[in-house]
């Protein structure tokens, strides 16, 4: 059902790709949006491997939640820092790109254990991550799940 990638020898192992779900911050996330057109926006979220499951949130209404609605085939893209090797100007990254379908989590014990995880993620003390956990606004907060059903990883050279 889904290409295998053009460019093989470039291809980086699940591992590798499962490593930089883990550690990177930033991702890009892509729903079919209004009229059938691609809709993508920058989110951030946390990878659980037990579970292969990609966590994000939002709020409860709006352009990606609709989407959703419509469509759970969801596309999500990482990427790591990147590198350059002594001597050449080129820069070499590593991208890996999700396809899956994205859920609506509804059990509330559930998905505050993975905001919090995803906090604790972002925020630079653990004292920081629950005072916002504590926040009026967690009560408009949509979690998602994408249920990952397809993943491959590139080493690019921007030669």
């Amino acid at each position: 059902m889904f290409r295998p990638m053009r460019r093989i020898k470039q291809q980086v192992t699940e591992d590798e790709c499962k490593r930089i779900l883990k550690e990177e911050m930033r991702a890009a996330f892509s729903v079919i949006g209004d009229g059938g057109y691609p809709y993508t926006i920058p989110v951030d979220f946390y990878y659980d491997e037990e579970d292969n499951i990609i966590y994000l949130h939002g709020a409860k209404a709006g352009h990606k939640i609709d989407a959703i609605k419509n469509c759970d085939k969801v596309c999500f893209t990482v990427w790591n820092q990147g590198y350059k090797t002594e001597g050449n100007w080129e820069w070499n990254s590593t991208s890996v790109v999700v396809f899956g379908r994205a859920k609506f989590m509804d059990d509330r014990t559930v998905w505050e254990d993975k905001l919090r995880k995803m906090t604790i993620k972002y925020y630079p003390t653990s004292e920081e991550a629950e005072a916002e956990m504590q926040t009026p606004p967690i009560n408009a907060v949509q979690m998602i799940a994408i249920e990952i059903e397809h993943i491959t990883g590139k080493l690019v050279n921007e030669r």
